[in-house]
Formats: C-alpha cells, sequence, structure tokens
C-alpha cells in the first residue's frame, strides 16, 4: 500500500545560493512560481542565514504574506516585522571568536539585532545583542583553524552558507527548528513542508521536510540527503522545484 504524499502547505526557501542568482536577484520565471504558489494559499518563508535588514526587501517584492527565518532560525519574523522568536549568543563569546578571527586572519561578520558588522569592531560587545558570528576564507587552512577553535564550544552550533565560509549560532539553533516552530503556529506538519536549499545551513529543514530539494548547485552533501535535486540558482531552480512539488497536484 503506498501512502499518499500529503500536500504542500509550506515552502521555505534559502536565500544565497538558492532563491537569488548569482547577481542576487529573483528571476521572473521564480517571482511568478511564488506568486502561483501564494495564490494557492500556499505559506512561502525565506529561511536564510541572513539578519532581518537584509532579508525584508525581498519579503516585499515577492510580497510574501506569512513569516520569515533569518540568522539560521536565530528570530523567526511576521512579514509586518513582530518578532516571534529568538536565540542570542553571549557577548562574551562574541569578542572571543572576533579576537580568534583577528588573530588567524579571516574575513568577518557577525550580525546583532540591530545590524551586521563587517570588518569593524563594534566598540564594547556588550552593547549590542548577538544572533550569528561567520567568517569566511579562500585558504583552507586558515578555516580549518576557526573549525578546529570553534568546535570546542559546545554551546556553538557551526554550518557553513558556502564552502568558503564558517557561520555560528548558539546551540540547537537551526532553520529547521524554526520551520517547526512555524508549523505548530500554522497547525501543519513537516511532511506538508518543501524546503529548498544549497548549502550546510540547510541540511536539517531539507533532511526533516516532507519534500527536501538540494539546487542543482548545491554542496554535494546537500545532494546526498535530499529527496530531489532541481537546477541551479541561476537556472530557476527554485522555480521548476515548486512548479514540480507545489502547483501541479
Amino acid at each position: 500500500m503506498t501512502v499518499e504524499k500529503k500536500a504542500i502547505q509550506l515552502i521555505a526557501l534559502d536565500m544565497d545560493g538558492t532563491l537569488l542568482t548569482s547577481d542576487h536577484e529573483v528571476s521572473h520565471r521564480t517571482q511568478m512560481a511564488i506568486k502561483q504558489a501564494l495564490e494557492k494559499g500556499i505559506h512561502v518563508v525565506l529561511s536564510t542565514g541572513r539578519g532581518i535588514h537584509t532579508c525584508y526587501p525581498y519579503a516585499e517584492q515577492l510580497q510574501l504574506q506569512s513569516y520569515l527565518i533569518t540568522a539560521n532560525g536565530g528570530q523567526i519574523w511576521t512579514v509586518e516585522k513582530e518578532l516571534l522568536d529568538q536565540h542570542l549568543l553571549d557577548a562574551a563569546l562574541i569578542e572571543k571568536m572576533y579576537n580568534l578571527g583577528t588573530q588567524v586572519g579571516v574575513e568577518m561578520w557577525m550580525i546583532s539585532t540591530s545590524g551586521v558588522f563587517r570588518e569593524e569592531t563594534p566598540g564594547n560587545f556588550n552593547d549590542y545583542e548577538w544572533l550569528k558570528f561567520g567568517c569566511q576564507s579562500e585558504e583552507k587552512q586558515k578555516l580549518d583553524i576557526m573549525i578546529s577553535e570553534l568546535s570546542k564550544y559546545e554551546e556553538l552550533e557551526l554550518t557553513n552558507s558556502l564552502p568558503i565560509n564558517v557561520e555560528v549560532n548558539p546551540k540547537g539553533v537551526s532553520k529547521a527548528r524554526a520551520l517547526q516552530f512555524l508549523c505548530n503556529k500554522i497547525g501543519i506538519t513537516m511532511d506538508e513542508v518543501m524546503a529548498v536549499g544549497d548549502s550546510l545551513n540547510d541540511i536539517k529543514m531539507i533532511q526533516e521536510a516532507g519534500i527536501g530539494v538540494a539546487m542543482g548547485n548545491a554542496q554535494e552533501a546537500i545532494k546526498k540527503v535530499a529527496n530531489h535535486e532541481t537546477d541551479t540558482n541561476n537556472n530557476d531552480g527554485v522555480a521548476k522545484a515548486i512548479e514540480k512539488f507545489a502547483l501541479s497536484k
């Protein structure tokens, strides 16, 4: 006896490398597919490592109607910018990571609740509430040192959004956990979710969603755990996945 797959009620989309092309734009075909999904009453949720400030303009452009998952699940918002859930990193720990990154010589960014710091020190780290730390380097040796050192902290969750970077959230924070929070709120199950992504910060939501889709340009680890693989971010991969799994039913 085959079990009928549940209809998709929520589409979770990573942004960089997934929804967005290399030019940081949403293709026309993808915009149309999202519009049709919204018209069917399907929730379309941006699920991104970005903070709210750099995510929100895309939500407006796409006329999304429900929720946003930002900072890898560090915050969950309504599209009216009401904060529903938040997980913070200790300021002293952020400062330690910043000092380590300075010593190793990697590019860094830190997302606070008030904005993003790139390559500049915030002055007093205690003056801010911290959501995420990130660093990147084209030099694998430097990245390996960062991963090795950061892995020693049990209170941290390490992922990436590109093969050349490391992203750090509080332990247990993930896009998957944020989606579970939204499923409970909406009254659906993860079986009714389609999640699309390309990097390690997407791996848990792709594993736990009813339909987990890897982009054609995804890291190999993502392709291995996904149910399906779509086209690349520069070739309407998101649109093709939405058309196939959410609009054809």
